[in-house]
């Protein structure tokens, strides 16, 4: 989900993208621990060295946002399944899964991607099979969207009750609960 909300004010007219260019998508990448610091910095260097494929990257990212975001939305909404959304997520986890492998390492077995810095698009292979993995989950019930009017974010409601409303109680909570107060005030 967090990469579905890397755009603030998608409910309004002040949306803004936060990916505003392949750097930014480097930095929410390493940020979300989707790629490691070294990965980043490989594909920084690549990047400047085929800035044009950067930008594509960065185009496929949003629109494998995008998708995610309606096939999630549609869920939370309990709409139809936009059937483009879906074909364009099965595409993505198709490719994550051709890079990705099992290996054996202290007595355990794990996935691990492979080359992951020689592909511009490789913070995307484990967004795709996350969102795959969600949505053939039990947890696929406790989506939500947030109830702030402007915000539109998903979460996950991983709360002992499953009542959350807020995707964070720091911002959006916080903006209701005052603009409540600021309502009481007024009308007392």
């Amino acid at each position: 989900m967090d990469f579905v909300n890397t755009v603030d004010g998608r409910a309004n007219e002040r949306r803004k993208e936060l990916l505003t260019d392949y750097g930014h998508l480097l930095q929410w990448a390493e940020g979300a621990s989707v790629i490691t610091a070294k990965t980043g910095d490989r594909l920084r260097r690549l990047a400047s060295e085929a800035p044009g494929q950067a930008q594509s990257a960065l185009r496929h990212a949003i629109q494998l946002r995008e998708a995610i975001h309606d096939i999630f939305s549609a869920v939370v909404e309990r709409r139809g399944i936009p059937g483009a959304a879906l074909a364009q997520l099965n595409a993505a986890v198709q490719n994550a899964a051709d890079h990705a492998r099992i290996v054996h390492t202290n007595r355990r077995f794990a996935w691990e991607w492979s080359l992951p810095d020689s592909s511009l698009d490789s913070m995307l292979w484990p967004v795709a099979r996350a969102a795959s993995e969600l949505l053939t989950s039990e947890d696929l019930v406790y989506v939500r969207h947030c109830a702030s009017e402007t915000c539109a974010w998903l979460f996950l409601d991983r709360t002992k009750n499953h009542r959350r409303r807020w995707c964070e109680m720091k911002t959006c909570g916080n903006r209701d609960k005052a603009r409540r107060y600021y309502q009481r005030q007024k009308a007392g």
